[in-house]
């Protein structure tokens, strides 16, 4: 993170967000870090759900509101975000996701300012009429647009966002220190009884596009068959704040588990809090990572961040080639891309890893932690302020 100024001699910033913690997932982190690096440049005041404003960085204000119903969401974050706009004039409103890009871009003409907004790939692919109706016509109206990816930014262009307003920034990662990192390993794999066996590691929420059930359907009947003494750890949960949720799925997953026999391969650890230090030791500890996302027209993964975080451990992945994974695995450098659908390639690539095991522990010179580098919070700070104070008309600033 770029170094804090004196907040009095800052102009002021607004950031309107669904997605932060206490929430748990990838989009909050990145929200999390987008206000982190933006404080650094602005006075920064934060319109979020209640309860998050007391895990914001040092310095941030906020103002809370209700999370749900998803209406009274809007409404709410509405209201507060036109008062906070009206009484701190700010130069710049930033909109954590296409879902308050319309609230974010009222604000900002109210105050005067510049609207930016920072799109996931959910964002422009949901289907649902109304919000392609409402949102989409605010997204082509922001001043600045900030994809998650290649593959986000050619869907925010086909909607018909001007490119020389889109640029992409990929969401960025924490390195950690790795001199720990074998007592990390062991310790994991001591506390949850794993011993030295081959183990692969999933790390996200449960939901249907990423493809835990056919992963466990499917792939890892012919990884056990291979590598008998592997195991799989779950670090995850069905969500229970998203907007596009699917009760049930955990207990599909643990039927299919039950029937197939391989219930004693697996270990759910359940979801864990963004800085639970058993993340990353989970990381040191795996030798693979899985990450099955599916190929869902219309709920495709904008990214990938779990892939670049295990890099940053000198993690492989293993990963089917949808969405913007392709930006999130490098083939050859921190892991596998595999054509979607297929299980029988995705099997091998990870029977592979788990056989060559000492081969990937030299972490600290790994190409993944190379690879992994360039997605450092700081470049993404750096970037990402200037992009928010470049002129929309420069260039798409790829």
């Amino acid at each position: 993170m770029a170094q804090i100024k004196d907040s009095d001699k800052l102009p002021p910033a607004l950031l309107i967000t669904r997605n932060l913690p206490p929430l748990v997932g990838g989009m909050e982190r990145l929200v999390w870090h987008i206000a982190d690096e933006l404080r650094a440049a602005y006075s920064l005041h934060v319109v979020a759900p209640a309860g998050s404003e007391e895990q914001l960085p040092p310095g941030v204000t906020a103002s809370g509101v209700a999370l749900r119903p998803l209406w009274r969401f809007l409404l709410s974050s509405a209201w507060s975000s036109i008062r906070q706009a009206l009484r701190l004039r700010p130069r710049l409103v930033f909109a954590g996701s296409g879902l308050t890009a319309p609230i974010a871009w009222l604000a900002a003409r109210l105050a005067g300012g510049r609207c930016v907004v920072y799109l996931h790939g959910l964002d422009i692919e949901t289907r649902h009429p109304a919000y392609r109706l409402l949102w989409h016509p605010f997204l082509r109206r922001c001043d600045r647009v900030i994809t998650n990816s290649h593959f986000t930014h050619e869907l925010a262009a086909n909607i018909g966002i001007p490119r020389e307003r889109l640029s992409i920034l990929h969401p960025g990662v924490h390195l950690p220190e790795v001199a720990s990192a074998d007592q990390q390993r062991q310790d994991f794999r001591e506390k949850h009884h794993l011993g030295d066996a081959p183990l692969m590691l999933y790390v996200g929420r449960i939901t249907e596009r990423k493809g835990l059930l056919p992963f466990v359907r499917d792939i890892l009947p012919r990884v056990i068959a291979a590598v008998p003494a592997a195991r799989l750890v779950v670090i995850g949960d069905e969500p229970a704040q998203a907007l596009l949720s699917n009760g049930g799925l955990m207990q599909r997953i643990e039927t299919q588990l039950r029937e197939s026999g391989l219930a004693q391969h697996v270990l759910f650890l359940g979801e864990l809090p963004v800085h639970h230090p058993d993340i990353e030791a989970a990381y040191f500890a795996a030798d693979a990572l899985v990450f099955p996302v599916q190929d869902r027209p219309g709920d495709n993964e904008g990214f990938g961040m779990v892939a670049v975080e295990a890099a940053a451990h000198g993690l492989p992945t293993v990963a089917f080639a949808v969405g913007g994974v392709t930006d999130a695995v490098a083939e050859g450098r921190c892991g596998h891309l595999v054509e979607a659908g297929n299980d029988e390639r995705f099997a091998e690539a990870t029977i592979e890893l788990l056989e060559d095991r000492p081969k990937q522990r030299d972490i600290k010179d790994s190409s993944a932690r190379e690879f992994a580098s360039t997605f450092a919070w700081p470049r993404f700070g750096q970037r990402l302020v200037q992009l928010c104070q470049r002129n929309p008309r420069s260039g798409s600033g790829h």
